[in-house]
């Protein structure tokens, strides 16, 4: 592939890398809470960020709309194309998890409106917009990556994938609200959600830009990576009984008690993944029952975040928890079960992206320099749901320390710049190869 394509001068980038962080403190006010960032699937919140991310849209000449399962989403044509020309889809996400940072997901949605306002055709003020490409393309804000309201995650790029389960529409959120109801009060149809599915036809690829969750780059020294793949995910809510007594009256030998043996699980579940290269156990939440405290707990419930970069390394482990939650619970004369409640294989992002998001990253760095690194995304994405009707690439951006899902999470405006440079210049290079 050619070294670079794009022509673009450090001023014009470093004036759009501003416009992204302006804008993501912009976003950072439409919020639930005040004080904090949470925005939810089919909330008010939701309905404003769509409105505004179709305003920016609009300014650099992109039509929008919202599809039927409140995606936001924005298309310019090709030169000499139309609106059945297949297309390139750029974004991320714009919903958070409660007190979140600024930037996850919505960074990339963002820099996704910069490279087209790059690579389009014509003075700001001609309508309608084209590219100079082989191909459409479309930004997509996705409305639901994180899955904070309703307890599943990527319902919107699910529905987009056409992957949407219907035994979805009884899920309830914290008030009782079920998603169907939540539909009809946003203003959607819950009958029409089969008109968000894109068909492989539609789309030349996924492309992503997001911030790194993790410290890899910033320990690395190094602004961009390209990712490899997203890593494959098991979730569980693991129940441990015992018997609730006295705690005063109920000598040690005769208790059974069920959070000592959910907290020795959880130790035991940080050992053998310690010992597991790239797979990641998190458990998240603990709750004992009936929650006195002058009764032994009867019951503990926590939950399990399993992660791995192979989908039978990650299961290896689990067969290697299960037993010796067996060994725990018996010594400590405790039952326990549990339930799956989320499943996702391994998703591997395609050579070409791959081969393309390389070329961008080099365009970014001096002549001569090394590869750039190449890091598996232990964070779920969109790209996950979007990889079974379209190829997926991804782009990270340091984070420094690596913090996320937390209002200390950063990017830097430097190295927002050099990621819009290095996604405009994937776009071409994934051009050239197409011409």
């Amino acid at each position: 592939m050619p070294a670079s394509l794009l022509t673009v001068d450090r001023d014009r980038l470093a004036a759009a890398a501003r416009r992204v962080m302006a804008r993501c403190d912009e976003l950072a006010r439409v919020t639930a809470t005040p004080g904090a960032i949470e925005r939810v699937y089919l909330s008010p919140e939701h309905a404003r960020v769509n409105r505004l991310a179709a305003e920016w849209m609009r300014e650099i000449g992109m039509t929008p709309r919202q599809d039927a399962a409140g995606n936001q989403l924005g298309r310019i044509e090709p030169a000499g194309g139309d609106r059945f020309t297949p297309a390139l889809m750029l974004g991320s996400h714009l919903d958070t998890v409660p007190d979140a940072g600024r930037f996850d997901g919505i960074v990339g949605v963002l820099m996704a409106l910069e490279v087209v306002r790059l690579l389009r055709i014509g003075p700001p003020d001609v309508r309608p917009a084209r590219v100079g490409l082989p191909f459409a393309l479309e930004v997509v804000a996705f409305s639901d990556e994180e899955g904070t309201r309703f307890g599943k995650a990527l319902l919107g790029s699910a529905a987009a994938a056409g992957d949407w389960d219907d035994s979805w529409w009884g899920l309830t959120d914290a008030d009782g609200t079920t998603l169907r109801e939540a539909f009809r009060e946003f203003g959607l149809d819950p009958g029409r959600i089969g008109e968000a599915a894109r068909r492989p036809d539609e789309l030349v690829g996924y492309l992503e830009a997001h911030i790194e969750q993790g410290p890899e780059l910033d320990e690395r020294e190094e602004s961009l990576a390209i990712v490899s793949s997203i890593a494959s995910a098991r979730r569980f809510q693991v129940v441990v009984e015992g018997e609730a007594r006295h705690a005063g009256g109920t000598p040690y030998e005769r208790r059974r008690d069920a959070l000592l043996g959910a907290s020795e699980a959880a130790l035991a579940i940080e050992r053998i993944c310690r010992a597991e290269h790239h797979v990641i156990g998190t458990v998240g939440q603990l709750e004992a029952f009936p929650g006195a405290v002058n009764i032994v707990p009867g019951e503990a419930r926590f939950s399990l975040d399993l992660r791995g970069e192979f989908d039978g390394t990650r299961d290896r482990v689990w067969n290697a928890i299960s037993q010796e939650l067996d060994e725990i619970m018996g010594w400590r004369r405790l039952r326990w079960r549990a339930r799956e409640v989320h499943s996702a294989p391994a998703v591997f992002c395609a050579p070409l992206l791959q081969d393309v998001v390389r070329e961008g990253i080099l365009s970014t760095l001096p002549s001569g320099a090394d590869d750039p690194a190449v890091i598996f995304s232990r964070a779920g994405h969109d790209g996950m749901a979007m990889s079974s009707v379209a190829d997926v690439g991804m782009l990270f951006l340091r984070n420094p320390d690596g913090i996320s899902h937390h209002p200390d999470e950063l990017v830097s405006a430097g190295d927002v710049a050099l990621g819009i440079r290095a996604l405009a210049e994937s776009v071409l290079q994934l051009a050239a190869d197409r011409a």
